[in-house]
């Protein structure tokens, strides 16, 4: 199959700042932002793919500065690594205040999907970009941590109770 430039899988969407998106604190509801990165990520996800994808994990959530009333979020999505069934997606969300002009890094994320296909071939991806290409090349390291996390969540879990809290 043949590669696809990261920049073909780029998924831009903006969203301005209502008071019905505020939280306690006057800053946008971190929900809603998570929200808004599953579905954006969701569509380099489809287009590296072709086929159903899955949110698996939303990985290194980092919450920079806060987006405000008056606000813009500029949200931008792409394919920063290809495996054998997964896909990890990569996202930034730029703010500007709409007031002055003022452009600001307000989040960063990376999102893992994977195909429901198992008898599949995924293209893989060339950065094309210098952003992409400084992206693109931490991928190995970052699948390898969640190699290891998924051992430890499994493990994990076995110690997790299914029986109803009241019973106990």
């Amino acid at each position: 199959m043949a590669p696809i430039n990261v920049s073909q899988t780029l998924s831009v969407s903006n969203h301005r700042i209502f008071s019905s998106d505020l939280n306690e604190h006057n800053t946008v509801f971190g929900g809603k932002i998570l929200s808004i990165i599953d579905d954006n990520s969701s569509i380099p996800a489809a287009r590296i793919a072709r086929i159903e994808t899955v949110t698996a994990s939303v990985d290194q959530v980092n919450f920079i500065l806060p987006f405000r009333l008056q606000d813009s979020m500029c949200t931008e999505s792409y394919v920063s690594g290809v495996g054998h069934r997964s896909i990890e997606v990569f996202t930034k969300i730029i703010g500007e205040h709409l007031n002055t002009g003022e452009r600001f890094l307000g989040l960063t994320c990376f999102s893992l999907f994977v195909v429901t296909e198992h008898d599949i071939v995924l293209p893989q991806v060339i950065p094309d970009k210098p952003e992409y290409e400084f992206v693109c090349q931490g991928y190995a390291a970052r699948q390898a941590e969640r190699a290891a996390k998924r051992q430890q969540h499994a493990a994990f879990n076995e110690h997790i109770s299914l029986e109803f809290p009241w019973n106990q």
